[in-house]
């Protein structure tokens, strides 16, 4: 008979079901974080290639706040190579060094949605052994409750 360590692992089950549910949520919004930062990326790599010197752009100062300036050179593009570092490039060179971090990005969003699928997996398969002992409780319950009708018929 189950009884009380049937619910017990029911229970425990269900809290792994529950933990399982967070982690995807917090991978989702790491991946839409991700989305977000290819986006700034794709309108850079925009930017870079449409502006010409001479142009008049916004440049952010923070905060909300913008100001007006004018591009004295495209060829002089400064690009975040990361760490801390940054470096100044053509136009070209800005282009690849901003589509190399956009490719990288969409191998972290692989990785990511990998493992939510494997975690959406590990789910299911946590429910269908959830359900096999419902149901085992079930079947127990029912053939107690003919043993007991049975022994009361007596």
């Amino acid at each position: 008979m189950m009884g009380g360590g049937g619910q017990q692992q029911l229970q425990q089950l269900s809290q792994e079901l529950e933990a399982i549910d967070e982690e995807i949520g917090e991978l989702e919004g790491e991946i839409d974080d991700l989305q977000t930062r290819q986006s700034e990326i794709d309108d850079a790599i925009e930017a870079v290639q449409t502006l010409e010197s001479g142009s008049m752009v916004q440049v952010p100062l923070g905060g909300g706040a913008y100001i007006r300036a004018e591009v004295q050179d495209i060829d002089e593009v400064i690009v975040d190579l990361g760490g801390g570092y940054a470096a100044e490039q053509d136009q070209g060179d800005a282009v690849e060094a901003l589509e190399r971090k956009r490719d990288v990005l969409d191998d972290r969003i692989d990785d990511v949605q990998d493992e939510i699928s494997e975690l959406e997996a590990e789910s299911d398969e946590i429910e269908q052994q959830a359900q096999q002992m419902q149901q085992q409780m079930q079947q127990q319950q029912m053939q107690q409750l003919q043993q007991q009708q049975q022994g009361d018929d007596e």
